[in-house]
C-alpha cells in the first residue's frame, strides 16, 4: 500500500512531517537493527494487545482472529530471518510488524495499534525479553554450579591450600573449594530471580503516558502475558527501566564471581603452583614459544565483568536525567543489555566446559596444603585446650613458626624439646594433632572444610540441582 502524502517511510508519525527524513537523523534514529532482538516478544504483546481491544470492543472477533493468525505467521517468518531486515525501511521493531501486518491485512492492520503507543510497547517488549533471558540465565548457572559440584565430588577429601592475601593460611579441601564457587553462584540465582521479578509487570495499557483510552482490561492483559501484575502508574511504567538495571547488576556481580574464580584457575595452572592441567581444548598456544600453553578461556571469562559493568554504567548515566516520562535517550538503554545477557550466556557455558574438563594435581595440592606452617592455627588452638588463653596460645605458635623457619623445616618436624622449650604443657600427642587430616578433620562444623562435611553438603547440592 502506498504512503500518505507526506509521510516519512517506514515511519508511524508521517501526518505532522512533509518530505525525506535527513539520512543521518535516520542513522542515528533508526534502531531496526537493535531491537530486532524483540520482535518475537513484540508480536507476543500484539496478539496479546488484539485480544484486549477487542474485549473492549474496537474489533470484533472475527478481526481478533485475523490479526491474531496473521502475526502468528509473521512470527515464524521472523523466525526464520538471519539479519534484521534493514531494506524494508522500517524505523524500528514495532514499525515493521505493524508494516507487515497491514501488508497481508489492508486496513485492518492498521486497527492494531488504536490505544497503544510504542512507549507502552518497548517497554512491554523489554520486560518479557529480560524475564526470559533471566530464566535463560539462571539455567545456564544451574549447569555450572552442576559441573562445580560434579568436580568437588571427587575430590572431597583432597587438601588443597586456603589462602588470604593470596598467602597459604590453613588447608581446605578441594571440594570446599568449588563449593565456595557453588554457593556464589546460588546467589546469583537470587539476583536473577529478583530482577526477572521486578520486570514481570505489564506496561501495556499505558499507551503514551496517560493510559488508554479504551476500556481495557488490564490485569486479564498482563496475565495473559504471563507477567505477575500490572504496573500502577502510566506516566512511571512508560519510563522505568529499573528492572533492566536490575538485570545489568545480577550480570555483573556474576561476571565478577565467574572473574574470581577465573583467577584462582589461572594462578593455579601456573607451573610454580601446579595445581590444576587445563585441557588442551580450552586453552591457546603461542605463534613464538612452543612450550606455551595459555589459559585464554580463562582469561576471556575474567575479563568478562568489564563489559557487564559498562554496560550498567551506560544505562545508570543515560537513566539519571531523564523528566518523565518517555525520552529518546532510551532507545540506547538495549545495546548495554542485550550485550550483557548475551556476554554472559557465553561465559556461563565456557567456563561449565572448562570446570568439566580440569584436573587436578591431588599430589601437588597436598604437598602445598602440608608446607607454609599452614597448621600453626591448630597448635594454637591446641593449647587453648591445654587451658592457655588463645593470646598466649597465638604467641607459643608464631615463635615456634620462627624456630621452624630456621630449621628449615616443618612444625610437625620439630623436635618435643624445642616445643616444650616455648611450653611445658605441650605433649608428644602435639603430633598427631599437626598432621594434615587431623587439621582438616577438625573443621566439622556447619560449613566448614571436614570431608565428612564436605560430602554432606555435596550430597545436598546434588538434591538440589537434581542428582548431579
Amino acid at each position: 500500500m502506498s504512503e500518505p502524502a507526506g509521510a516519512q517511510p517506514g515511519a508511524m508519525w508521517g501526518g505532522r512531517f512533509e518530505g525525506k527524513a535527513d539520512e543521518l537523523f535516520r542513522a542515528v534514529n533508526d534502531s531496526l537493527g537493535v531491537d530486532w532482538e524483540l520482535v518475537q516478544q513484540d508480536i507476543r504483546g500484539s496478539i496479546a494487545w488484539a485480544h484486549a481491544i477487542g474485549r473492549a470492543g474496537v474489533l470484533n472477533p472475527d478481526e481478533v482472529s485475523k490479526i491474531e493468525s496473521a502475526l502468528r505467521e509473521l512470527a515464524a517468518e521472523a523466525a526464520s530471518i538471519a539479519e534484521p531486515p534493514l531494506s524494508s525501511g522500517a524505523e524500528d521493531v514495532h514499525s515493521w510488524v505493524e508494516q507487515e501486518l497491514t501488508r497481508r491485512l489492508g486496513p485492518l492492520g492498521k486497527k492494531l495499534h488504536t490505544g497503544r503507543s510504542r512507549n507502552d510497547q518497548v517497554a512491554t517488549d523489554l520486560r518479557l525479553w529480560a524475564v526470559e533471558q533471566c530464566a535463560a540465565r539462571i539455567v545456564e548457572v544451574r549447569a555450572l554450579q552442576r559441573s562445580l559440584v560434579t568436580l568437588g565430588a571427587k575430590h572431597a577429601a583432597d587438601p588443597i591450600p586456603g589462602y588470604t592475601h593470596l598467602q597459604r593460611a590453613q588447608p581446605v579441601t578441594i571440594g570446599h573449594w568449588t563449593l565456595a564457587y557453588v554457593e556464589m553462584l546460588a546467589r546469583d540465582i537470587e539476583r536473577m530471580e529478583a530482577a526477572r521479578s521486578m520486570a514481570a509487570r505489564s506496561p501495556l495499557g499505558s499507551a503514551a503516558l496517560a493510559g488508554t483510552t479504551f476500556p481495557v482490561d488490564r490485569v486479564a492483559l498482563a496475565s495473559g502475558l504471563g507477567f505477575a501484575e500490572p504496573t500502577r502508574n502510566s506516566l512511571d511504567a512508560v519510563s522505568d527501566r529499573d528492572f533492566a538495571l536490575d538485570l545489568l547488576h545480577a550480570s555483573s556481580v556474576c561476571c565478577m564471581h565467574l572473574s574470581r574464580m577465573a583467577e584462582e584457575m589461572i594462578i593455579f595452572a601456573t607451573g610454580e603452583f601446579a595445581f590444576i592441567t587445563l585441557d588442551d581444548s580450552v586453552t591457546s598456544g603461542s605463534s613464538l614459544m612452543p612450550q606455551k600453553k595459555n589459559p585464554d578461556a580463562l582469561e576471556l571469562i575474567r575479563a568478562g565483568v568489564g563489559r557487564a559493568l559498562g554496560g550498567y554504567t551506560n544505562l545508570l548515566t543515560l537513566l539519571k536525567g531523564l523528566t518523565l516520562a518517555y525520552n529518546k535517550d532510551m532507545q540506547e538503554d538495549k545495546p548495554p543489555v542485550f550485550d550483557s545477557m548475551r556476554r554472559l550466556s557465553l561465559l556461563l557455558r565456557i567456563a561449565a566446559r572448562v570446570i568439566d574438563r580440569t584436573t587436578f594435581n591431588v599430589a601437588a595440592c597436598a604437598r602445598a596444603a602440608r608446607g607454609g606452617h599452614a597448621n600453626s592455627t591448630e597448635l594454637a588452638d591446641y593449647l587453648v585446650e591445654k587451658g592457655i588463653p588463645f593470646r598466649d596460645a597465638h604467641e607459643v605458635a608464631g615463635k615456634l613458626v620462627r624456630e621452624a623457619i630456621a630449621r628449615d623445616c616443618s612444625l610437625e618436624d620439630l623436635p618435643l624439646e624445642v616445643f616444650r622449650k616455648h611450653h611445658a604443657q605441650i605433649e608428644k600427642d602435639v603430633y598427631a594433632r599437626l598432621t594434615l587430616d587431623a587439621v582438616l578433620a577438625r573443621r566439622d562444623v556447619l560449613g566448614g572444610t571436614a570431608p565428612a562435611r564436605v560430602k554432606d553438603a555435596i550430597a545436598v547440592w546434588q538434591r538440589s540441582l537434581g542428582g548431579v
